[in-house]
Order: C-alpha cells, then sequence, then structure tokens
C-alpha cells in the first residue's frame, strides 16, 4: 500500500474522493442543505490538504476526515440557523384564504439527488437505512436536535459507529456520548417523523400509484388524483411558508391559485431515497413546457401522504439532471 504521508499528492486526493459521497450524506443530514453539505466538503477537503502534515496515522484517513467535517459543520451552526419544512413552522391554512408569503432560501430544508449522499454497498440492510435516513421528514427531524446531538445520533445510529469512536472524534467520554444519544432519541421520538417508504426498488404496487399519479397529473384529473392522496396528506411550496391538509384544500389550491399547472408534464426522477418528478407547465410562448417545480412524493401503505414541491427550479432542475426544457421532440419521443 503506498505511504500517503511520504507521497500525498495524487494518492490524497485519490483517497479522499472515496470518501466524497458518504461525507457529503453526512454534512447533508448535519446541515439540512445539499448545497450547503457540498461546500462543507471541500472545506473539509481544504484543511485535510492544509493539514496533512499533522496528520500521523493515530486514526485512519475516514475517520480524520469525518473529525474535520464535523468540525466545519459545527462551525456552520453555531449562527444558529436550522433548516425546516414549512409544517414546522406554521399551521396549514385553508385554500379560500390562502396568501402566499416568501421566506429567506436559508430557511428551508433542502432536497438532494441520490447519487450525491448515498454511496453504493452490497448490504441491502445497509442501503435501506442509508435511504431512510435521508428522507425528508427524518433530516427536517435531526434539525430539532442540537448539533453535537445530532452529529452522536447520526455517528451512532446512522453510520453505525462505536460509542468510543464518537468519543473520540467529538473529544469528549463515552459516558457524554451515551448522554447525547439517549437524549436524541427522546427528543426525535417526540417529534413522531412520519413514515414514508423509499423510491428504490419500488414494488409493483408503488410502481401501479405513481404511474397513476402521473397519468392524473398531466390529464389533469383532480378528482383522480384526490383519490391517490391519503386522507390527511400535505401539500407544501418552497419557498413559500404556506402548506395545505387534505383532499378538499388540496384539490381546491390545483383548480384554483394553481391552475397554471394544468397541461404540465412530469419526468420521473428520485430525491432523498424517495420518487421525484420535475415538473414543467406549458410555455408562455406556446411551445413546449418550462420548468415550474421539483415534486418530491412522500409515500405510506399505498397512498400519498405528502407533495413537497420545491420551486425554486434554477438551483433544483441543474442539481437533479432535469433537462432545461422540453420541446416537441422531447414530448413525442416520451410518448413513443
Amino acid at each position: 500500500m503506498t505511504d500517503l504521508a511520504t507521497s500525498p499528492e495524487p494518492d490524497l486526493d485519490t483517497a479522499m474522493e472515496r470518501y466524497r459521497v458518504e461525507l457529503t450524506g453526512y454534512c447533508y443530514r448535519m446541515l439540512g442543505s445539499s448545497f450547503d453539505a457540498e461546500d462543507a466538503v471541500q472545506d473539509t477537503y481544504v484543511r485535510a490538504w492544509r493539514g496533512f502534515a499533522s496528520f500521523e496515522g493515530r486514526s485512519s484517513l475516514r475517520s480524520w476526515l469525518y473529525r474535520i467535517a464535523t468540525n466545519v459543520c459545527l462551525d456552520l451552526l453555531k449562527a444558529g440557523n436550522k433548516r425546516a419544512r414549512p409544517m414546522d413552522l406554521s399551521a396549514p391554512q385553508h385554500q379560500a384564504s390562502a396568501i402566499l408569503n416568501e421566506r429567506p432560501e436559508v430557511t428551508w430544508l433542502e432536497p438532494v439527488p441520490d447519487g450525491r449522499v448515498l454511496p453504493q454497498t452490497a448490504d441491502p440492510a445497509e442501503m435501506a437505512l442509508a435511504r431512510e435516513s435521508v428522507r425528508l421528514a427524518f433530516v427536517a427531524a435531526l434539525q430539532h436536535l442540537p448539533a453535537k446531538q445530532r452529529a452522536v445520533l447520526i455517528l451512532r445510529e446512522v453510520l453505525a459507529w462505536k460509542a468510543d469512536e464518537v468519543a473520540q472524534l467529538l473529544d469528549t467520554t463515552v459516558a457524554s456520548v451515551n448522554s447525547a444519544l439517549q437524549r436524541a432519541r427522546a427528543t426525535m421520538s417526540a417529534t413522531r417523523v412520519r413514515e414514508s417508504e423509499a423510491a428504490d426498488p419500488l414494488d409493483a404496487e408503488q410502481v401501479k400509484l405513481l404511474e397513476q399519479y402521473l397519468s392524473a397529473f398531466e390529464a389533469y384529473d383532480i378528482a383522480r388524483l384526490t383519490t391517490l392522496l391519503h386522507e390527511d396528506a400535505v401539500l407544501s411550496m418552497p419557498p413559500f411558508d404556506l402548506w395545505l391538509q387534505g383532499h378538499a384544500d388540496i384539490a381546491a389550491w390545483h383548480l384554483n391559485q394553481g391552475i397554471g399547472c394544468r397541461g404540465s408534464r412530469l419526468v420521473a426522477t428520485t430525491a432523498n431515497g424517495l420518487p421525484a418528478f420535475g415538473q414543467y407547465r406549458p410555455a408562455a410562448s406556446g411551445s413546449g413546457h418550462t420548468p415550474w417545480a421539483l415534486q418530491v412524493l412522500e409515500i405510506s401503505d399505498g397512498k400519498i401522504v405528502g407533495l413537497n414541491a420545491f420551486l425554486d427550479t434554477a438551483r433544483w432542475f441543474p442539481l437533479f439532471g432535469l433537462p432545461e426544457q422540453l420541446d416537441e421532440s422531447y414530448e413525442v419521443q416520451q410518448g413513443a
């Protein structure tokens, strides 16, 4: 094996690159922002390069990088900012009196492409846990934890680190780590994280549900679409803090304020381990379709329980590799 201490230049880059996806996933869970997570990993690598001369191999390179990444995240969280979903900030509104109030981008929990945060593994149980731990509801619940408790919970229960390893990383005691984990578990339990099913792999029932949703939405058959929703399903639309709950208000929204979505086209993708669609509304020119929202769907027990429409498509569509627009040739190809 090449000695990184004597030959760091190409080998350190290669070695660190091996951990980019898992470190990004760790920072995303800590920060709740896909862009902040990537910046944090980049800062981690810069600090690692600058401090490599003092890395004496007393721990593995992976552990050392996690230590740096944790410090980067803790520094970013000192300002007290935490990411949220609209449901964390206010009560639901009713469609008839709904007001669209925009909040700053830094407020919102952000979606993330699976490939940026979920390292591939041959262990199905390990992969299932990784997907579960980047779901929107789970990451939103993590934001209720103090920063160090958040790190302890992620390292112990998501990444399966031992208590003594976490204690060493955080420069604390095993007793302190165990106490922080107990408090974090209590807080997470109190937040009542809503269950939702992963997008990969999809079972036959989920495939059918998503096909029905796509068909109903593109036909803009809101009555049919409503039958696919759980009775207390939620619709949210960051960067607006508005959220609606229940069949009546969600249907009324689509037929009134949201009527401009009639004639939309959907392109399938995944986000946060969940099924998602890029939504394109008819272009003002009358030709083709232009980006409108990244829809992330939460599914439980054969029904849709969450419709999360992230409207800042200038940020999300390039990140998810979605087309800048859908022209007629694309739509003909999809129809074929």
